[in-house]
Parts: C-alpha cells; sequence; structure tokens
C-alpha cells in the first residue's frame, strides 16, 4: 500500500486541499492519502480558528467522500505543539509492513521556504519522500487582514516566488498540481463578511461548517 500524508489546520479544509488529495491517488498512484490536522501548529499562530475537533471534524467529513482519504487524529490525540517526525514515526508503526516503500509527505511551496527550520527535518527526509506542490499566492481582491495568521517563533510566514525550490535543498520532486488562487484565509473572511464561498470548499466540508455556524456564519 503506498501511502501519502497531507499535513495542515485545515482552518478550513478546501477545495485546493482536496485537488491535491486527488492528484496524489489519480496521477502519483498513490492508494491512502492520510490527512492530519494539527493541534497546535509549531509555525504560526492561528487566527479565527475553531476547535481542534471542529477542524478534524471537517477533515472526517470530507474523507468519507473517498475510500483513498482517511482522517488521522494523532496530533490532536498526542497534544502540544504538533511536529511531523512525531506523525510520521507514529504512521509508520501504526501500518507497518502495509506501508510499500517510503511514505510521501506532500508540502506546499510557503512550507518548502522554511522547511529547514523544522524539527528533525534531517531524519525526516530519511523517513519519507517528499512532494512539493506548487501554490497561488492571490487572495481574489480580498481583504483578509483580520484573518491572517501570524507567524511564530523562528518562522517568517511563506516565500516571495515560485523560485523557492531552486533553494531547496533536500531530495523532492514537485507535483503538476492545478493551482487555485484560494487560501482558507480568504474563505474565512468570505464567511465572516457575508460574501459567496459555497463552491470553495468540498460540500460535506461546506454543510458541516453551515451546521455548526463556522467562522461568524449567519
Amino acid at each position: 500500500m503506498k501511502v501519502a500524508l497531507i499535513g495542515g489546520t485545515f482552518n478550513p479544509l478546501h477545495i485546493g486541499h482536496a485537488m491535491l488529495a486527488e492528484t496524489a491517488v489519480r496521477e502519483l498512484g498513490y492508494d491512502k492519502v492520510i490527512i492530519v490536522p494539527t493541534f497546535i501548529p509549531p509555525h504560526k499562530m492561528l487566527t479565527n480558528a475553531p476547535s481542534a475537533e471542529d477542524r478534524l471534524g471537517m477533515v472526517r467529513a470530507f474523507c468519507g467522500t473517498s475510500e483513498h482519504f482517511v482522517a488521522e487524529d494523532c496530533e490532536i490525540k498526542r497534544g502540544g505543539v504538533s511536529y511531523t517526525y512525531d506523525t510520521l514515526t507514529f504512521i509508520m508503526n501504526k501500518y507497518g509492513k502495509a506501508v510499500s516503500g517510503r511514505p510521501a509527505l506532500i508540502i506546499g511551496q510557503e512550507t518548502a521556504a522554511e522547511f529547514d527550520k523544522w524539527y528533525h527535518v534531517d531524519e525526516i527526509v530519511q523517513m519519507a519522500d517528499i512532494i512539493i506542490a506548487r501554490r497561488h499566492r492571490d487572495n481574489n481582491n480580498v481583504d483578509t487582514t483580520a484573518f491572517e495568521n501570524m507567524p511564530a517563533g523562528v518562522y517568517t510566514g511563506g516565500y516571495t516566488s515560485d523560485s523557492i525550490v531552486e533553494t531547496f535543498r533536500y531530495p523532492y520532486s514537485m507535483l503538476s498540481n492545478p493551482m487555485m488562487p484560494l487560501s482558507s484565509t480568504e474563505i474565512r473572511a468570505r464567511i465572516a463578511e457575508g460574501k459567496s464561498w459555497r463552491y470553495l470548499v468540498p460540500e460535506p466540508v461546506f454543510q458541516y461548517i453551515i451546521e455548526r455556524k463556522l467562522y461568524g456564519y449567519k
């Protein structure tokens, strides 16, 4: 069984995340894409975030749409700051010999820009194949200032151009995923401001948000 991991806050999970998962299955041949919502991210302070349980709930709602997608709650159960090294160790212990080869770790370009700051980064690249997904930075002229997450610790919060992969010093492959001018930050802003957003998230996530009135939905 070929396994890929996608981690993040998923605040909320949107169609860009969904396309990453689908691309990993359809184009890279992964049998399972394990989606792992973080508890406390080491690189940013969350703004306008629902509970970890609700973020996990949105991931579970989406994963119910395909047998290839798996919601993993290990970081939330573990508590504290969530480190990918600990999660990879957990996944390999959980699935054991059922995993063929090394698991893949799919990260975005903005994450790749500061990947060298990660906890036990050298061990991570020995444990997993790194796949970098392309990322579009346009927020469609929506003012997201009040909804931006603040960088934490040594992290600065992103990258400046597509050229970041030229300075990435670890072995990696580039994912030819569709680039969508979309972010969770923009979706949070749209919901709070009463703008259109329904088709920016998978339908189960849309239903979850409106049922629980997350992000100031009215």
